[in-house]
């Protein structure tokens, strides 16, 4: 199966994509149509009620990021860590066997914290701009001393 590791760029832009889509669904929502309900939905949790617009923008921001896979590794921990923290405060009520009740953030949590550890690949802005995990630039300064 040697054959799949060219289409690795192509898997990375996929996930990075389908992670983004569903992480701006969801933030989107927070930020322009956060309602008292929300809200109180979060305060109930133990959140105070600005947490809304902050995981909205973290959501969207990071969704976005993703998109052009700017910045991939530290927005992908973001969201993993706060996929951890929903999962830890919202969805164990009935304890950690109940997958049913939170499979949706430990699937987001996992791809977000796969993109944090494995990079965006070369189908991204951090390719082109910093190349793979930064060795471009350091390689090249290397060469001119």
């Amino acid at each position: 199966m040697k054959f799949l590791n060219a289409l690795q760029p192509l898997g990375l832009l996929i996930l990075r994509l389908a992670l983004a889509l569903v992480f701006v669904y969801h933030g989107y929502p927070k930020l322009v149509r956060a309602d008292a309900g929300m809200h109180a939905f979060f305060m109930q949790h133990g959140f105070p009620g600005y947490f809304v617009g902050l995981a909205g923008i973290l959501e969207c921001v990071g969704g976005g990021l993703l998109v052009i896979g700017l910045f991939t590794r530290p927005a992908g921990l973001l969201l993993a860590i706060e996929m951890g923290i929903v999962i830890w405060r919202v969805k164990l009520a009935h304890g950690v066997m109940a997958v049913n009740d939170y499979q949706l953030e430990l699937a987001l949590g996992a791809a977000a914290a796969a993109l944090a550890t494995v990079g965006a690949g070369i189908l991204s802005m951090d390719h082109l701009l910093f190349g793979e995990g930064g060795k471009k630039r350091r390689s090249a300064k290397n060469t001119q001393e």
